[in-house]
């Protein structure tokens, strides 16, 4: 759920380099190649539990979002839009698209697992269901899908080489995608029950782009949170991607609060977290680090870093 409604998306990404290599990016060649991992803009989708199917368009003629194509995304997703004032993550979409371009072109992916609510979710695993407390599908950032003739253990295995994201498998043609931190696993290797995610200890930190413009505004929004009523600190931290991730500015968070600490009480909250990128810095790849105050547990981490990011260069 990366990105609120009716926020643009790319241009075709070999017209994005070309202009790149020879200008400073411009208002809108900045739209171009928006995420680092993108198909052909078409999908054809499934519920397997509700029978709800679409064949949709992500992408307007212009590069923009086609959000008449999303929302049937989000219908068949099951994801209620207008209440959560925003999509289903497009950098799921984007990479959903991608992947079953490379290993099935036109073929319809037929999802077994979609958009759970918490209580649904809860419902799940009360029931004694393989299901996270802290479940990605909560957040519209997961499902778990086959592909008609493509075996799961090998389209899991091209998405785990590519170190995008997080894919499982559990036997057969079923695979989990969702679009937080790299990481991959097996049933043998699942830790699904282990507590793993409790007091916070593994929230995730995501943008709504994977690609943007110097002093461009930002959406944050943290991911698999196991309890709300934390704050997280005013000012944010801009890190290179090197291993050291070293520090070369800051910005302030755009959260309502006052004083230092910003507090997130609940899922809406967690959602809505923005800054503005700074407008001096340069072109490459960098991280955002934010820093936690008022921890409920001992055990919840200190900070925080979002996926990576690329500034592309500076806005007009």
């Amino acid at each position: 759920m990366m990105m609120s409604k009716g926020s643009p998306f790319v241009l075709p990404a070999i017209l994005f380099f070309l202009v790149l290599a020879a200008f400073p990016v411009r208002a809108a060649d900045r739209e171009a190649g928006r995420f680092f991992l993108m198909g052909d803009g078409k999908l054809h989708i499934k519920n397997m539990h509700t029978g709800r199917e679409a064949s949709v368009s992500l992408l307007m003629p212009d590069g923009s979002l086609d959000e008449k194509g999303f929302d049937r995304v989000d219908e068949v997703f099951g994801f209620p839009t207008a209440e959560k004032g925003e999509h289903i993550s497009p950098r799921l979409i984007f990479m959903l698209d991608y992947f079953s371009d490379l290993a099935a072109p036109g073929k319809t992916i037929r999802m077994v697992s979609a958009y759970r609510s918490p209580d649904y979710n809860s419902s799940l695993r009360n029931a004694g269901g393989n299901v996270a407390r802290t479940s990605l599908h909560i957040d519209g950032m997961a499902l778990d899908f086959n592909i008609p003739g493509v075996d799961g253990k090998a389209l899991w295995q091209i998405i785990k080489e590519k170190n995008c994201c997080g894919v499982g498998h559990y036997g057969g043609a079923n695979i989990h995608l969702d679009s937080a931190r790299p990481r991959f696993w097996e049933a043998a290797t699942s830790k699904v029950r282990t507590g793993e995610s409790d007091y916070n200890r593994r929230m995730y930190l995501s943008t709504d782009y994977d690609r943007y413009g110097s002093g461009e505004k930002v959406r944050l929004f943290l991911a698999a949170v196991s309890d709300f009523g934390f704050g997280v600190k005013r000012q944010a931290v801009i890190v290179d991607n090197s291993p050291e991730h070293r520090t070369v500015a800051t910005a302030p968070i755009g959260l309502s609060g006052s004083g230092d600490c910003l507090r997130i009480g609940n899922r809406k909250a967690s959602r809505f977290i923005t800054l503005s990128l700074p407008p001096e810095l340069r072109p490459g790849r960098y991280r955002i680090r934010i820093g936690f105050c008022e921890k409920p547990f001992e055990q919840m981490p200190d900070e925080t870093l979002s996926n990576e990011i690329e500034i592309l260069g500076r806005m007009p």
